[in-house]
């Protein structure tokens, strides 16, 4: 396969893979927070979560344009302060699919740690580990099965990002043009061969995190 081929597929790994390394730590955190913490505030936070997974991806990206685009509050701030454009860039398809993985992640963890027992973390807390130390050395061993297949699911999500990729990043050959882009853009010319190239690609790696996923799931007798 030549380079122009091979470079949404290239492009797509490379963009999953920072997101979910951008997404891990505060999605963990959440996870962390609403399973173990009963707030006020709990169930707004909650939706705020969930909100990217229900809404249409076009929607998050029109969301992501009107605040990091060019005349977007935050966009065009960082535009005059730092030079920086975020629109129509690779960064700009990290942002979406950061976002719209981010909810996957932490709905697959949360169960998992909640399936921990307090009473560890209890044990770990009387023995004078700190909230960090606890949930490396207690509740990530306890749960990692779940929390691996939140990540993995999460990558998942990040790699076939459509919508809101499109809307906030565009679709610019050799530059952020991803496996569902191409897609797109292949059908809409007529090129099948090309299309049928990433779709195998896809849905190749999409059973493999099916599998993972289920094979990762926390099982009862583990509980």
């Amino acid at each position: 396969m030549d380079s122009a081929t091979t470079f949404p597929i290239v492009l797509s790994l490379k963009i999953a893979i920072v997101s979910m390394v951008i997404v891990a730590p505060p999605g963990l955190l959440l996870a962390w927070v609403q399973a173990r913490h009963r707030y006020r505030l709990r169930t707004a936070v909650d939706a705020l979560i969930l909100l990217p997974l229900v809404l249409p991806p076009s929607v998050v990206g029109f969301f992501l344009v009107v605040v990091l685009g060019r005349k977007g509050s935050l966009g065009s701030l960082l535009e005059s302060l730092f030079s920086l454009r975020l629109v129509f860039t690779p960064t700009a398809a990290v942002i979406a699919s950061s976002i719209v993985a981010l909810p996957l992640l932490v709905k697959t963890v949360q169960p998992a740690i909640e399936a921990v027992p307090i009473e560890l973390e209890h044990v770990g807390r009387a023995l004078g580990l700190s909230p960090v130390q606890l949930f490396l050395r207690v509740t990530m061993p306890a749960a990692w099965r779940g929390i691996l297949a939140g990540l993995v699911l999460g990558f998942a999500r990040a790699l076939g990002e459509f919508g809101a990729t499109l809307m906030f990043a565009g679709n610019i050959p050799g530059r952020t043009n991803t496996m569902p882009l191409e897609i797109f853009a292949a059908y809409q010319s007529g090129d099948d061969a090309r299309a049928l190239l990433y779709v195998a690609v896809l849905t190749v790696i999409s059973v493999g995190v099916v599998v993972a996923a289920s094979r990762l799931s926390p099982r009862p007798e583990a509980r």
